[in-house]
């Protein structure tokens, strides 16, 4: 059997590996970075900034919610291991209709949680 010396190296998989893991790395940055849901909150000129670190709840225009940055199928579980004297502040996204809104804060209430606010933007 004739054996040869490598004379050269190929790079191309190495390149084609480091290229997917950039493309990885540059679409979750921006997630990790904002570490929310996007959505479009509405605006509020008298809006507070929160004192203490609350349970989120965003509602997406799709209607999806999300406890934190984890989706959320079943409310009353997932608020469940939480006490009922923490904040609770809705990120509801502008473009859903107040009636989703309100029924959210309501469902919301009615598990104890007597503090439930609404985040908005600052025009």
């Amino acid at each position: 059997m004739d054996e040869r010396e490598f004379d050269e190296i190929n790079v191309v998989p190495l390149v084609d590996v480091m290229l997917v893991l950039l493309a990885i790395v540059l679409t979750t940055a921006s997630f990790v970075a904002s570490g929310r849901i996007p959505v479009e909150l509405a605006q509020a000129r008298s809006a507070q900034p929160a004192q203490a670190a609350p349970l989120v709840l965003t509602y997406t225009h799709e209607q999806r919610l999300y406890l934190g940055d984890a989706p959320v199928d079943d409310l009353p579980t997932a608020l469940a291991a939480h006490s009922r004297d923490e904040n609770v502040v809705v990120r509801a996204d502008g473009r859903l209709a107040l009636s989703a809104f309100v029924e959210l804060a309501d469902r919301v209430r009615s598990l104890g949680f007597e503090r439930v606010s609404v985040e908005v933007r600052r025009p």
